[in-house]
């Protein structure tokens, strides 16, 4: 499938369907806010319940947790979130477009573009270019002739830091002590509660604490639909271990963790074929990795980051330590040693990998009448709804009668079952594609004599008849 129009194709239809609309639309909106509709809702609540049976609920090392999304100010202060969590901003001096440094130079193509421009450059000059900022970044960008993406101008202002956290204020005294943030990670909830799992739970490392939640993100140029946007949601995992143990090495784990994440990746419908890692070299990874790997998708937009795995040492326990002054180590009942465990973190964000499985899923057809049919070929586990049912014909008694019988009996037994009488077959069978449903149920005149009932196949639009007393097992075999 042609890709250059892909990225309308999709927003069209999260918005005709209900899957995704701008968020405040009758106000206009607000830049990097969406709202999630009927379906869409649905389709992130199967995609957050698949990753929570995945990896929480089938495990014995893992532990979940939902902290607050405010947070006493130090917790960012001692993770350094208040001094570098920023991001390169530089002005275009000609239209005032605002953007990201990194979003107009490419990130992997930096190290080499200083190298060039750099010259007799101090070490500060290279430093603050690697970071995207200062006249050095300045004078690259100058002599890479790099537009502006509106007036197409090389007229650049001196790229900035800009700190990317929502600062808020809490009680009424509004002083220093009333600052907090909403919050840009989910992470640090983890690491703020370590003390309360291990004193609470008593686990065996290594073990993993999981979070499910809201983070928010000031975002310079929110863009990409919802890719990247200033409110997003996070499942993220910190994996806890002795960085000693020879017979689990941090390097084994990590390498466990990847696999992980590709199997479940592939397990919920995105495309393999689509999906790259990526490690980033020394220089670029944060200052607390070892190694860190991104999953990056090829969007309709360009390839980019879904999802990560970084390998965080023990930075953030040892900093949270320093800050609260509260020992945060654990001791081990078998050496009798007391240490600070490392972790791996495995992370990925909700929305990014939401419109993976859309651009996965975004299928057409041409049909022998020239018609093009539309359809989300998504995994069952996670459509929006896993079966339609409908009557033939809507003004017919005796076909709507039985076919609220099936409903309701499949409603009963499995989650997500639709009822569907709107317009003819043909126009019901074209909307339950568009939204992904892998089995649309007909009662015919056929069904009252016979008791069975007609299943279409969504991917192949193929039909077979199954009788009443097997349509149970026949659901649930196309949904395992």
């Amino acid at each position: 499938m042609h890709t250059e129009n892909l990225m309308e194709k999709i927003v069209s239809l999260c918005k005709r369907r209900g899957f995704v609309f701008q968020g405040s639309e009758i106000y206009g909106g607000l830049a990097g806010t969406y709202d999630y509709g009927p379906l869409g809702s649905l389709l992130k609540n199967n995609i957050r319940d698949s990753w929570l049976r995945k990896f929480v609920h089938t495990r014995m090392d893992m532990y979940l947790v939902d902290a607050a999304i405010l947070m006493n100010q130090r917790v960012w202060q001692a993770t350094g979130h208040v001094d570098e969590f920023i991001d390169p901003l530089v002005e275009c001096s000609n239209c005032q477009k605002r953007c990201r440094v990194d979003a107009i130079v490419d990130e992997k193509d930096i190290m080499g573009l200083v190298a060039r421009h750099g010259g007799s450059a101090t070490a500060e000059d290279l430093a603050s270019a690697q970071k995207f900022v200062g006249p050095l970044m300045k004078y690259i960008l100058e002599q890479e002739h790099v537009t502006c993406p509106d007036c197409k101008k090389v007229a650049w202002g001196m790229p900035r830091v800009f700190n990317m956290m929502l600062e808020t204020r809490v009680g009424a005294a509004a002083d220093s002590t009333s600052v907090s943030y909403l919050r840009p990670e989910t992470a640090q909830g983890i690491f703020v509660n370590y003390k309360n799992v291990v004193d609470t739970q008593s686990p065996k490392l290594p073990f993993g604490i999981a979070q499910v939640g809201k983070a928010f993100r000031n975002e310079i140029t929110p863009r990409d639909f919802i890719f990247r946007v200033r409110e997003l949601e996070q499942m993220e995992i910190e994996y806890f271990f002795n960085p000693d143990d020879t017979e689990k090495p941090w390097q084994e784990l990590f390498d466990y963790w990847k696999e992980e994440q590709l199997e479940w990746f592939t397990a919920i419908g995105i495309d393999a074929e689509r999906l790259h890692d990526y490690e980033h070299p020394a220089e670029a990874r944060a200052h607390y990795s070892l190694k860190t790997v991104d999953w990056e998708f090829e969007y309709p937009f360009g390839t980019k980051e879904m999802s990560g795995l970084a390998y965080r040492t023990n930075f953030d326990l040892s900093r949270h330590s320093e800050f609260s002054g509260q020992k945060l180590d654990y001791f081990d009942e078998d050496t009798k040693t007391r240490f600070a465990p490392h972790v791996i973190e495995p992370s990925v964000g909700l929305e990014r990998l939401f419109l993976a499985v859309l651009a996965s899923a975004y299928s057409e057809e041409i049909l022998e009448n020239g018609e093009t049919r539309v359809y989300l070929k998504l995994a069952p586990k996670i459509a929006p709804y896993k079966v339609c049912v409908s009557p033939l014909l809507r003004n017919k008694p005796d076909l709507v009668e039985k076919a609220k019988v099936v409903f309701q009996a499949l409603r009963d037994e499995f989650t997500y079952v639709v009822w569907d009488d709107s317009g003819n077959i043909g126009k019901r069978y074209r909307r339950q594609d568009e939204i992904g449903t892998p089995m649309c149920i007909v009662v015919d005149f056929d069904s009252l004599d016979n008791d069975d009932v007609t299943i279409r196949d969504r991917d192949t639009a193929e039909q077979v008849r199954v009788p009443m007393s097997e349509l149970s097992e026949h659901i649930r075999t196309r949904l395992a």
